[in-house]
């Protein structure tokens, strides 16, 4: 930003920042500091417009309006409101700023599916594309020549908002792709995720006066897709990032809790039947995702060690039984399909198999010595008969999510949030296990085996 903003400044032309949101989660530092340390690096680039996504929210609202409150940059949402219809401190809806005789509208729009996604609490998200109508009409009586909309949008809603003719620029965050389009007459742009690329768009206006005296313009923008990985960092973030990797590191090794059992985590035990291990890390997601069960694949957990009694649980030991950066996703399914994801987990043994299920929520019957598909006797949810009928709330890994281990029929279900608005698996069992502080969670008969 600081390399673009001279450039502009040698060129004589106005450099205008805008992000899109999806900042202070999710992230094993932002586990630690609730995304503190995401405004303190935000604010050392200071973009001229930031405009929240769903994952603003993830901590829940007072965090979000004391994240917000610590920007030291502008906060656009047009679309969201507070209690009453109040417009939330710090925030506003819409501005002008005049560039060489331009009048460049900006609006702003959060994700309007927050509370879906999210934990924004009674906070009050509007429809998107109805709110940049209303917007853009504002800023064009406000004599705005070019509406930019800085929005956190699916991509759907992006192409919708084009296509209402009231938008020059939409500047996208949401879908974690490289997206540039332009039909000559309105361009949508987003810059995929975590920086790896920063787009600019630099935007030639001319601006002639109708015979009838008002004012029309002619705009050509020129896309510039600046690969970060050949960008030398700033030597002030640099020394920031570093002191946070250094932080996170000790962190590392904090306990979060201790275990009151043993916990075993060798693959001839998680990858065969009901461990110790499975059922903390299923309750966790179960738990935060508020679903009434959870299968995570035994296949999973990976360390292969054995836990005595007493011992602390680090960080660092959780992140060495989860390696993999899994998120965890709420999907609804089918009784009758659920059925089938356990007769799946079940069918290597006696062979230790990666799909064999540890879970939360459920009671499983079954006695191995009968065909494949055949296996299962009984599967209670909470206490209550299984009803092949109904639909059930079920947390699952992403893996899982993507059918992986043949989980077909996980893959097939209703996915109730996108795998990227999904939490990583990770800081759920971190701070399910700080939350409890002496884990008591032993092997309960939760999968019976004959």
């Amino acid at each position: 930003m600081k390399a673009e903003r001279a450039r502009g400044a040698t060129a004589g032309s106005t450099v205008l920042v805008a992000h899109a949101g999806d900042t202070l989660s999710p992230s094993l530092m932002s586990g630690l500091d609730q995304g503190a340390h995401i405004v303190t690096l935000t604010n050392m680039v200071g973009p001229d417009v930031f405009v929240p996504g769903n994952h603003e929210f993830d901590f829940g609202k007072a965090v979000f309006l004391k994240r917000m409150g610590e920007a030291r940059f502008p906060l656009f949402a047009a679309n969201l409101r507070g209690p009453g219809d109040a417009v939330l401190p710090g925030f506003q809806d819409r501005r002008i700023v005049a560039v060489e005789g331009v009048k460049i509208g900006i609006v702003g729009l959060t994700y309007d599916d927050t509370a879906r996604a999210s934990n924004p609490e009674d906070l009050v998200f509007r429809d998107s594309v109805e709110t940049l109508k209303q917007q853009a009409a504002a800023l064009r009586a406000d004599g705005a020549d070019f509406v930019v909309a800085v929005v956190h949008a699916d991509r759907d809603q992006q192409r919708a908002m084009i296509s209402t003719g009231v938008v020059d620029l939409v500047l996208g965050g949401h879908n974690h792709d490289l997206f540039i389009n332009y039909d000559q007459s309105s361009a949508l742009v987003e810059s995929a995720y975590e920086a790896i690329y920063v787009t600019a768009v630099d935007v030639d206006v001319t601006v002639r006066t109708t015979s009838e005296g008002h004012r029309a313009i002619a705009w050509w923008p020129q896309f510039r897709i600046i690969d970060t990985a050949t960008v030398t960092p700033d030597p002030e973030v640099l020394a920031a990032v570093k002191g946070y990797q250094a932080e996170l590191a000790n962190e590392m090794n904090a306990p979060l809790g201790t275990t009151a059992v043993e916990w075993d985590s060798r693959n001839a035990t998680v990858r065969t039947r009901e461990a110790a291990i499975g059922n903390v890390f299923a309750d966790a997601v179960r738990t935060s995702l508020k679903t009434e069960a959870a299968i995570l694949n035994g296949g999973g957990i990976r360390s292969g060690r054995v836990y005595p009694a007493g011992s602390a649980i680090t960080r660092r030991d959780v992140l060495a039984e989860l390696p993999f950066g899994n998120r965890v996703v709420p999907i609804e399914i089918g009784g009758a399909e659920l059925r089938a994801a356990i007769e799946h987990g079940l069918a290597r043994l006696p062979d230790a198999s990666g799909r064999f299920p540890q879970v939360s929520g459920l009671t499983i019957a079954a006695d191995v010595s009968k065909p494949v598909g055949t296996r299962v006797l009984s599967v209670l949810v909470d206490g209550k008969p299984l009803d092949p009928r109904r639909t059930y709330t079920v947390a699952v890994n992403d893996f899982l999510a993507r059918g992986g281990d043949g989980y077909d029929m996980v893959r097939d279900a209703k996915h109730l949030l996108p795998t990227d608005d999904s939490p990583l698996l990770a800081n759920e069992v971190m701070v399910y296990v700080r939350r409890l502080g002496e884990v008591k969670t032993g092997v309960e008969g939760r999968i019976k085996l004959r």
